[in-house]
């Protein structure tokens, strides 16, 4: 029988998928080093791990958290840096982290739980939930917009987006940012990322359930999976164990800029811990979400290596299943190599190269 590896690691995170830079970040892991109190166990490549590890924070590109399990057992677990630099609060695996757009693969399970309840097929025309739509949209599916080939342009991309990003909005005003915008393809014939596309479907969310996207995150999937350090983050409640942002300068980590938890929505507003992020996908991957034949769909890319919310790709001999984020402080990258039963997280309070990190980890944890 095969044992499942999990591993994950708390890095910085932004909007994008895409977003892997490689800006340097003060990072201390002597004092600031905590092991959890989850149960751990020896593994050979362990040693090796760290060592990935160590080489970014020495390089002072990486503060966050990171955690490595096989089947129950907890093989590394650790925080690297500070939570809050002016206080000298350390990283633990308590820490809670917004996630950027790993945010994304919990709205594709949200629309999949919502087809397995037959409250909408992805086959759908978006149009069958939104008559008032343009008549660009007339041939756009739900599929093609959890697979980011609907052609709707992304808000994030926009010459003004910078401006509207401190101000609160809501999903109906975030819709009308892009609804009427030209298509940039006909829906089906390209790929393009679309943070607009995953608004539209926690927008989709909303209106189909009649529930709030945090309210039917919340009671669908970090309830029942016993997520309790999961939530829709929020710039105004008390949100304990939270991480400040950081981004890096000529001068050492500056506080990142201001984003309303508004704007990102189901593209990019959540915020996790290592430990709740092992749980999730011991989740997904063990059936305690979805149905076989939703995780299937899930899985399965269509186009530019992209499934639901969920890149799907092989690197050096191994099929990974995975999304990185990232917003103003955060990094993230959270994968999942399917044939080896290996998991990957990276999540962190310093915009940084979480990708890199991520993939060095599961090819040390391969033995590679």
């Amino acid at each position: 029988m095969k044992r499942t590896i999990f591993v994950l690691v708390c890095a910085s995170a932004t909007l994008l998928m895409a977003a892997r830079n490689s800006s340097r970040a003060y990072a201390h892991t002597s004092a600031g080093s905590r092991q959890s109190d989850m149960r751990s166990a020896t593994v050979p490549n362990l040693a090796r791990m760290e060592q990935v590890i160590q080489s970014f924070v020495a390089d002072k590109q990486f503060m966050g958290a990171v955690l490595v399990a096989r089947e129950n057992d907890v093989l590394l677990n650790k925080g690297y840096g500070f939570a809050n630099l002016e206080w000298n609060i350390p990283d633990s695996p308590k820490t809670k982290f917004r996630l950027g757009s790993i945010t994304k693969q919990f709205t594709a399970a949200s629309i999949l739980l919502l087809e397995e309840r037959g409250k909408l097929s992805t086959n759908d025309a978006v149009k069958k939930y939104m008559p008032d739509a343009p008549a660009a949209w007339d041939k756009i599916t739900i599929f093609h917009v959890l697979t980011h080939t609907s052609g709707i342009p992304s808000f994030t991309g926009f010459a003004d987006y910078k401006q509207t990003e401190p101000f609160e909005t809501t999903p109906e005003k975030l819709v009308a940012r892009f609804r009427d915008k030209p298509l940039e393809f006909a829906p089906g014939e390209k790929w393009n990322y679309s943070n607009s596309g995953y608004v539209l479907l926690g927008y989709l969310v909303e209106k189909i359930s009649g529930q709030s996207y945090a309210t039917f995150v919340q009671e669908n999937i970090f309830t029942p999976l016993d997520m309790k350090d999961s939530g829709y983050d929020s710039n105004s409640k008390i949100i304990p164990h939270r991480a400040s942002g950081y981004t890096p300068s000529k001068d050492g980590p500056v506080n990142a800029g201001f984003i309303h938890m508004s704007i990102p929505f189901s593209a990019g507003s959540l915020y996790s811990t290592t430990e709740d992020l092992l749980k999730w996908e011991r989740g997904l991957f063990g059936g305690k979400v979805l149905q076989a034949a939703s995780l299937q769909k899930m899985t399965t890319p269509f186009k530019h290596d992209y499934a639901f919310g969920l890149g799907v790709h092989t690197t050096a001999g191994h099929k990974v299943i995975e999304h990185n984020g990232g917003i103003e402080g955060f990094n993230t990258d959270l994968a999942y190599y399917p044939d080896d039963q290996l998991a990957v997280v990276v999540l962190g309070n310093l915009n940084g190269p979480a990708g890199e990190i991520g993939e060095k980890l599961g090819a040390a944890a391969l033995g590679q």
